[in-house]
């Protein structure tokens, strides 16, 4: 009985073993991380549709060496700039899909989800650089990000660009009179589109990588952007004029799709969280460099026209903006607006 025992103990010992080598090269067998979920690379692929040179672009190349580097090389985040596989508009789609992992749209482009994200886009809502980021930082940053996930999307952060300023081909832009008779490139944001009809100005919403070639063909007569993208996308080739208004800001959400980011181990998401609020920090102080120095090159490079608005040509700008105010105060809150306006 003692040897049949033992006979049938070996032949089971060897059949579990044979089951176990087969399912784990199958991929089937169920292992901890270090066995089998990480011997694959994780490939991130990050869609955006600016230039490498500019706040975004490099904000995102330095989160992919930070994630390659926080976890060993077993992520690997692949950045695709310019719009090089999706326009912003079919990015979100993709994400969905699965067929990219990661996007940064900005937040104005995302409102159409999130409505309350238009705050962001209020003119003259943030005077200050730090005035924006403990928004960003704070109570209303942190429940618009928890609120992407009614969208099955996981918002990491956001990132900026900078102070947005008015380019025209016809003439210098001063006062809210000057914007008569011209045709705006905007953004999908209905609190952009409310902006410029307060300044009785008309506009489309056209995607960025097509604003340099509507504006060359005169379909449009001028566009709100930062300095960094006016330099890098080269705007100031087809306009004769930008005014320094900082009359808006330029941020971005960095976000992914829910069900790829729950099957990431845990480890992997906190280390990616940890890349992302360092490349975060630094794209917050590298924005403001990365701006400054564009203003010396099309100074310096370039026969644009530039007007820096006065506090009194601002204040003008500001009475026309206040029906922007007004209109948008049920959609974003009375609470989160007196907020903005008590800063």
């Amino acid at each position: 009985m003692k040897k049949k025992h033992l006979v049938f103990f070996m032949i089971l010992l060897l059949a579990i073993a044979s089951t176990y080598l087969y399912l784990k090269q199958e991929n089937k067998y169920p292992s901890d991380d270090e066995q089998a979920g990480l011997n694959e690379q994780i490939v991130i692929k990050f869609s955006h549709i600016v230039a490498k040179n500019t706040p975004k672009g490099q904000a995102a190349e330095k989160f992919a060496d930070l994630v390659q580097e926080k976890t060993n090389n077993k992520v690997r985040v692949e950045v695709y700039p310019n719009g090089s596989l999706y326009s912003e508009k079919e990015a979100i789609e993709a994400l969905r899909q699965g067929s990219i992992q990661m996007i940064a749209p900005a937040t104005s482009k995302m409102s159409t989800f999130f409505p309350k994200l238009e705050l962001f886009d209020l003119p003259y809502a943030f005077p200050t650089y730090d005035a924006i980021y403990e928004v960003f930082n704070g109570e209303i940053g942190t429940e618009l990000l928890e609120s992407m996930e009614r969208e099955n999307l996981v918002g990491l952060s956001y990132w900026s660009n900078g102070f947005k300023q008015m380019t025209s081909s016809k003439r210098a832009l001063i006062n809210p009179n000057d914007f008569s008779n011209h045709r705006f490139r905007i953004m999908p944001s209905d609190v952009i589109e409310q902006q410029f009809e307060a300044l009785n100005a008309e506009t489309s919403r056209i995607s960025f990588n097509l604003t340099y070639r509507n504006i060359e063909q005169g379909l449009i007569d001028g566009q709100e952007n930062t300095i960094s993208n006016i330099y890098s996308k080269k705007f100031y080739k087809v306009q004769d004029y930008m005014t320094i208004s900082n009359h808006g800001f330029l941020s971005y959400v960095v976000m992914v799709d829910q069900e790829f980011w729950s099957n990431l181990p845990n480890h992997i998401q906190t280390a990616i969280k940890d890349a992302m609020e360092e490349t975060t920090a630094w794209n917050q102080q590298h924005a403001m460099e990365t701006n400054q120095q564009a203003l010396r090159l099309l100074k310096n490079s370039s026969d644009i026209k530039i007007h820096t608005l006065s506090e009194a040509e601002k204040a003008a700008w500001r009475e026309k903006f206040q029906a922007v105010y007004d209109n948008f105060e049920p959609t974003i809150g009375e609470e989160w607006m007196d907020q903005l306006i008590g800063e």
